[in-house]
């Protein structure tokens, strides 16, 4: 039997609690017909307009809009006019948090997700499966996520989220999150412990 797509009641929770259950959920993508999915092992938590990491610090008429709308939509944003990343939107509306997609660990559609990331990176032809979605740009580069895709509802049929056992408190770990100049004294990084899966960051 397929696994359930996650609730909107799952998403309207508070954020850092999303952000530590997102862990071994499936997150997948309707492409050209096709399941890509993958085991989610990464996540980090943005909380709000006091948070000065967020996006949302900017408000609601800047280009973090959607994470101030319903809970259980995507926020894809481009960064650094390169990449695509993806929050999924928590709280209930009017709050402006969301939790950062990491990495994922492939289940579903690896050799599709290979040929999106060859597209852009012709070193990946032959890269190992670890390499495909070890960070917020390379699982959307893999699933082929763009700004399309900006405030897609996750209860939908061509981006969601599935149900999985809880991960064992003794399986997550907890960090400052990556890449960001201000901010780093919180500890809103969660990740699976030994995961080969996790972005290639220090575990702090």
């Amino acid at each position: 039997m397929p696994a359930k797509k996650l609730p909107r009641s799952f998403y309207v929770r508070p954020t850092l609690t999303v952000a530590r259950d997102l862990l071994g959920k499936r997150m997948v993508r309707r492409y050209r017909g096709k399941r890509l999915a993958g085991i989610i092992v990464e996540t980090e938590a943005y909380m709000g307009p006091e948070d000065v990491a967020s996006h949302a610090r900017h408000g609601e008429d800047s280009k973090a809009a959607p994470m101030f709308g319903e809970p259980g939509h995507a926020y894809v944003y481009f960064t650094y006019g390169i990449h695509y990343c993806m929050n999924c939107v928590t709280e209930p509306k009017g709050s402006g948090t969301g939790v950062l997609l990491r990495a994922l660990e492939p289940a579903e559609g690896a050799g599709a997700m290979r040929r999106n990331r060859y597209r852009r990176s012709v070193h990946l032809k032959d890269a190992p499966d670890q390499e495909l979605t070890n960070g917020p740009a390379k699982l959307c580069q893999a699933l082929n996520l763009d700004k399309r895709l900006n405030r897609e509802d996750l209860l939908g049929d061509t981006l969601w989220l599935e149900d999985a056992p809880a991960v064992p408190s003794h399986k997550v770990e907890r960090s400052a999150r990556v890449g960001i100049r201000r901010g780093r004294e919180h500890q809103w990084r969660f990740y699976l412990k030994d995961s080969p899966f996790v972005s290639a960051h220090p575990r702090y």
